[in-house]
C-alpha cells in the first residue's frame, strides 16, 4: 500500500506453511524492478511531477506523492552529476 509519507509497501499475508513466493515483486523488496528507472526516465524527458503522477496512476493504478518522485530522482542525482563531470575521451 502506498502512503503519502512513505514508499510503496506491500503487505503479504502470512500462512502456516510459509510457501508463498510473490512473482511480480520479490520478498523484502519495496518496489518492483525498474520502477525507479521509469520515474527517472520520465523526469529526464521533461515530464512534470503531476504528469508522472497521472501516468503512474493510469498505467499502474497506484498513486504516488510528489515527495516520492523527488526522492527517487534525488537518489540518482549523485550518479548523474558524476556522469556529467566525467572526462571525455578525445576524438
Amino acid at each position: 500500500m502506498l502512503t503519502e509519507d512513505g514508499p510503496l509497501r506491500i503487505e503479504v499475508l502470512r500462512h502456516r506453511a510459509g510457501s508463498f513466493e510473490p512473482i511480480l515483486i520479490p520478498k523484502y523488496e519495496m518496489r518492483f524492478t525498474g520502477f525507479d528507472d521509469k520515474i527517472v526516465d520520465m523526469y529526464a524527458r521533461g515530464m512534470t511531477m503531476r504528469d508522472i503522477q497521472g501516468l503512474l496512476a493510469k498505467q499502474y493504478g497506484t498513486e504516488v506523492s510528489p515527495d516520492f518522485i523527488s526522492s527517487v530522482n534525488d537518489a540518482v542525482m549523485a550518479e548523474v552529476t558524476a556522469w556529467q563531470s566525467r572526462p571525455l575521451e578525445p576524438m
